[in-house]
């Protein structure tokens, strides 16, 4: 069964960091393409940032571009984002992903999405 648990949410004031994981069982990461997705309330799910399966490329929304940094962990079988300079409109519940679709920003081109983080950024 795979499964994706992420964590690593939490409240931040603006300008500050955090670092979700994406914990994966089941699945290699090394194997996969995967993704980070966000949704805010009332606003429909967006891309984040991805990395494809071999991990030489990485992708990520304008809106955080510089700021965020995709990784993984082989050993530990973990996706990571790190969130720096966060602001009042990175709030959201943060999701991972595995991509099996051709298109990294699509959110139909992902599978067994985990249960989200909530991030939330005071001003």
């Amino acid at each position: 069964q795979v499964q994706l648990v992420e964590s690593g949410g939490g409240l931040v004031q603006a300008g500050g960091s955090l670092r979700l994981s994406c914990a994966a069982s089941g699945r290699t990461v090394s194997a996969y393409a995967m993704g980070w997705f966000r949704q805010a309330p009332g606003k429909e799910r967006e891309f984040v940032a991805a990395f494809s399966r071999s991990g030489a490329s990485t992708y990520y929304a304008d809106s955080v571009k510089g700021r965020f940094t995709i990784s993984r962990d082989n050993a530990k079988n973990t996706v990571y984002l790190q969130m720096n300079s966060l602001k009042p409109e990175d709030t959201a519940l943060y999701y991972c992903a595995f991509r099996r679709g051709s298109d990294y920003y699509t959110g139909s081109s992902y599978e067994h999405w985990g249960q989200g983080t909530q991030v939330t950024v005071s001003s």
